[in-house]
């Protein structure tokens, strides 16, 4: 992949991921929408947060949701990587937020801690970039 084909790739999909944290967060003020969608978007988010990155570095990549094997991917020297040392709570709702399941449902504090975990990597991951030499567009 060409350079030029490699960061406008980095930079849609960290618009992705902005776009879903935006996204999430807009739900989370909605006391009338169920929690459980702000914490599907937080996933989401840092998925694609975190998927920029390993395009970013040119590593493949397997089609997963499960945040801390894509965190795994990433080299050692960057610091969003000991930063965010345990995503399983956030992976959980890739699967939890769409699909009933024996899992109690969604509360206000849990996509709290959903949005926020997910500000917290994309915050992370773009300040990474921004240190690896990538200028990161931020609209939020």
């Amino acid at each position: 992949m060409q350079i030029t084909d490699r960061l406008a790739d980095t930079a849609r999909w960290l618009r992705y991921a902005e776009e879903d944290l935006i996204t999430a967060e807009t739900l989370l003020e909605q006391p009338h929408l169920p929690p459980r969608q702000s914490c599907w978007y937080a996933q989401q988010s840092a998925e694609k947060a975190l998927k920029a990155v390993l395009i970013f570095l040119e590593i493949d990549f397997p089609r997963t949701h499960d945040l801390n094997v894509l965190r795994n991917l990433v080299p050692e020297s960057w610091q969003l990587k000991a930063a965010h040392s345990d995503l399983a709570s956030l992976t959980e709702w890739a699967a939890e937020a769409r699909y009933p399941s024996d899992m109690p449902e969604a509360t206000n504090a849990d996509a709290s801690e959903a949005v926020e975990q997910a500000r917290a990597i994309w915050t992370s991951v773009s300040t990474t970039l921004a240190e690896h030499g990538y200028h990161v567009e931020q609209d939020l």
